[in-house]
C-alpha cells in the first residue's frame, strides 16, 4: 500500500467583481426595425443595477449613452460586456442575436429601477410614464407585440434625441432625462430594500 498525501481540495475564492443578488436570463433580441432602420431592443437605463451580457449567438451591437458620449460596441458569440447604473443602453440585432443577461439586484428592474428613454412629455409624472410603458394583460399575442413595439419605438425616439443633443455638445437633455428617471423611481425606492433582501 502506497502512502499518498490527501488530495488538495479547491477552496472557493470569493470574486468581488460581481454584486450579490444576480439574476440570469436568456434573451432573444427583437428583430423588429425601428424608425432609424436598426432592429433591436428598447433603450433604457437602470438607476441602481449594473448589467452584463454574455453573447451566445448571432451578431449585433450594444449602443450606450452617458455624459461621456455615445458608443456602439459590436457583439458576437463569446463577447462579454457590462455597464454601470445610469448608462443608457440599447441592443441592436443584426441577425439572430441571443444573450445571457446578468442583472444585479434581481427583481429591482421590474420594480421601477429600469426607466425607458421616452420623449420628455411622457416622463413628466409617474402616471403619464406608467400609462406609456404599460403592456396589455390578456389579449392576443399580436396585441402584446404591437404594444411592445410602440413602447420600443417611443424609447428609440427619445434615445435618438438624447444622442443627437449629446453629440452636438448639449448635455442638458441627458441631464434632464436622468433627473426625470430619478423622480419617477423615487416613490418606488422605499420598497426596493425589502425586495432586494
Amino acid at each position: 500500500m502506497v502512502n499518498r498525501p490527501p488530495r488538495a481540495q479547491a477552496m472557493p475564492v470569493p470574486y468581488e467583481g460581481l454584486p450579490g443578488g444576480i439574476g440570469v436570463s436568456r434573451l432573444s433580441v427583437y428583430n423588429w426595425p425601428a424608425g432609424d432602420g436598426r432592429r433591436g431592443g428598447t433603450p433604457h437605463l437602470h438607476l441602481t443595477c449594473s448589467e452584463g451580457y454574455a453573447v451566445t449567438g448571432g451578431s449585433g451591437a450594444v449602443q450606450t449613452l452617458t455624459a461621456d458620449g455615445f458608443r456602439e460596441t459590436p457583439l458576437s458569440p463569446g463577447a462579454l460586456v457590462w455597464f454601470t447604473p445610469g448608462t443608457i443602453h440599447r441592443l441592436v440585432n443584426d441577425g439572430g442575436l441571443t444573450i445571457n443577461v446578468l442583472m444585479q439586484n434581481c427583481g429591482l428592474p421590474e420594480a421601477g429601477d429600469a426607466v425607458l428613454t421616452l420623449p420628455p412629455p411622457l416622463l413628466a409624472d409617474p402616471g403619464t410614464y406608467r400609462a406609456a410603458v404599460a403592456l396589455p394583460s390578456g389579449g392576443s399575442e399580436a396585441e402584446l407585440a404591437a404594444a411592445t413595439r410602440r413602447r420600443r419605438d417611443l424609447a428609440v425616439e427619445g434615445f435618438t434625441a438624447l444622442r443627437e443633443a449629446t453629440e452636438t455638445g448639449d448635455p442638458e437633455p441627458l441631464a434632464a432625462f436622468h433627473r426625470a428617471a430619478v423622480a419617477l423611481a423615487q416613490p418606488l425606492a422605499a420598497a426596493w430594500r425589502e425586495r432586494w433582501r
